[in-house]
């Protein structure tokens, strides 16, 4: 397997399946990202993200977390100028039908809510909690980053995903499903 290093300059390069790597490691977290930042436009939103860096990936210079950052960042004005263009800053509001995929309380089979549930669980909160925890855990970003991304201090950003984790964690004790800290299992160990 290419290097990162290798792959990205080949696409800058033109090589369609260079471009196509990159899509393939990016597009998931992509699409993850913009079903919390922008649910009903996702779609639309990541082609958009996409077409900017096929125009412009012959210009970036850097390493594997640079463009990272550099593509969830384009991803992101994508975002606000849609928000600005529909002039509102959430999405709407999720469905109770949407929390079908978290497990009752009695259901000793339902140990984990599903990908889709947890982003929706997500997207209820406030735009720039949702918006830091799905940066932070679904694109894997480092604090440091996510500050740049979202243009905050990186302090606030760890308030930001506190804040949200517990929020969630809150919303989730009271369907059965408990959250688990760092470290220990769901059993208690």
């Amino acid at each position: 397997m290419e290097s990162f290093d290798a792959v990205l300059t080949a696409a800058g390069e033109g090589s369609a399946a260079a471009f196509e790597a990159l899509w393939r490691d990016l597009q998931p977290s992509l699409e993850r990202y913009l079903r919390v930042a922008a649910s009903s436009a996702a779609e639309d939103l990541a082609s958009e993200t996409w077409l900017q860096v096929a125009r412009d990936i012959r210009g970036f210079r850097g390493d594997e977390n640079d463009f990272r950052r550099w593509f969830f960042t384009i991803a992101r004005h994508r975002v606000l100028d849609h928000a600005r263009k529909q002039k509102r800053a959430r999405a709407e509001a999720v469905p109770p039908a949407a929390f079908a995929g978290i497990p009752d309380r009695h259901d000793p089979t339902g140990e984990f809510i599903s990908t889709s549930a947890a982003l929706e669980l997500i997207a209820t909160l406030p735009a720039a909690q949702a918006e830091a925890i799905t940066l932070r855990v679904v694109a894997g970003l480092s604090v440091p980053d996510v500050a740049r991304i979202m243009g905050k201090r990186s302090g606030a950003v760890r308030v930001l995903t506190s804040r949200g984790l517990r929020t969630l964690a809150e919303r989730l004790s009271g369907t059965g499903w408990e959250a688990v800290a760092p470290g220990r299992s769901r059993r208690g160990t």
